[in-house]
């Protein structure tokens, strides 16, 4: 989502497709490219109507003006984007989009340099960068390199050994938040709100029994402590065949800007949401995966907590769809 939330940025295999993206108000499709080609990996920005993204070994960042018509069936809206080289990253190959820190002061990228991999940080105002730590063995599951919400010097990133691995820029040093079990299931996680103390937390989902037949609760854990509770329970049984048990239990959360939800898919394309206060379950919307065939939902969040994004293989191809929340449950406080 665009900051403004004007705009729903995607990536497209279609013919001409590439980045493109969706005015929200008017409905239409737009695909942005430049005269030197477009961008990959893009990300938006979390305060201004930008998207950061890769060409080759630059990082980019493209500003977004729109102005939508009043008639889009005669006369499209138009979009402009001017674009800003941030750095060129000489030599080096990377390996995630690059982040923006919760200040919008820092990008962070993953690298792949010579001697392995490391995690590069980058100034946007400036474009001076840094290497901030070295990872000692590759990430096991790719970087998923996030910043947190709250934070603008704790990364988190996939470790080797443990998965869960949160890095303070300021020292260089790196901790495991979450020590798993061998054999025990940790993935897609997301930072999450603060919580009442300061501290910082991150969702995530996971569970003890190995697979193939495995269960997936959806957790959250204080970053500081490492303290765990679940949001979510998934559920397991020594004679549950694995479509049966994947209809039980989650493989990707995502926690909202606000604090209010938590939502999490699984294997069927079910999206349930979690009320952040009580961990009230309410299942938003279904059906939008074949068990057996294509990816996840792999949900995510608009900027006001309103509506879940996510893709839909329910008529046979990926689409990004949206679903809102129902007025009625959503906190009273707001």
């Amino acid at each position: 989502w665009l900051a403004d939330e004007s705009m729903i940025f995607f990536n497209s295999s279609r013919d001409g497709g590439g980045t493109m993206a969706y005015i929200v108000e008017t409905g239409e499709l737009v695909r942005l490219t430049g005269p030197d080609g477009g961008i990959s990996a893009i990300t938006a920005a979390r305060k201004r109507n930008s998207i950061l993204g890769r060409r080759g070994d630059c990082i980019l960042e493209w500003k977004i003006d729109l102005e939508v018509s009043a008639d889009p069936l005669s006369t499209p809206s138009k979009v402009t984007a001017t674009e800003q080289v941030i750095v060129q990253l000489a030599g080096m190959t990377m390996q995630t989009p690059p982040t923006e820190s919760c200040d919008s002061q820092l990008l962070a990228m993953g690298v792949a340099v010579e001697e392995g991999h490391a995690i590069y940080t980058v100034n946007v105002a400036s474009g001076e960068y840094r290497e901030v730590y070295r990872l000692p063995e590759p990430p096991r599951a790719g970087f998923h390199l996030q910043w947190s919400h709250v934070n603008p010097s704790m990364l988190s990133f996939v470790g080797n050994v443990y998965r869960l691995m949160v890095l303070d820029i300021r020292e260089g040093t790196a901790k495991a938040i979450y020590k798993e079990q061998t054999d025990e299931n940790v993935t897609h996680e997301h930072w999450w709100v603060a919580d009442a103390h300061g501290d910082d937390q991150m969702v995530f989902c996971g569970g003890t029994h190995p697979e193939p037949v495995e269960d997936a609760h959806v957790k959250v854990v204080n970053v500081q402590t490492g303290v765990v509770r679940v949001i979510g329970a998934g559920s397991w049984w020594p004679e549950g065949q694995d479509e049966e048990v994947a209809k039980r239990n989650f493989w990707h959360c995502s926690g909202d800007k606000l604090g209010h939800w938590v939502v999490a898919d699984n294997w069927h394309g079910d999206i349930t949401i979690f009320e952040g206060a009580t961990t009230r379950p309410h299942l938003l919307t279904t059906g939008h995966r074949v068990y057996g065939r294509g990816v996840h939902p792999h949900v995510g969040w608009d900027r006001q907590s309103k509506r879940v994004i996510f893709t839909s293989h329910r008529l046979g191809n990926p689409n990004v769809c949206i679903a809102t929340i129902p007025e009625a449950w959503q906190p009273k406080s707001r």
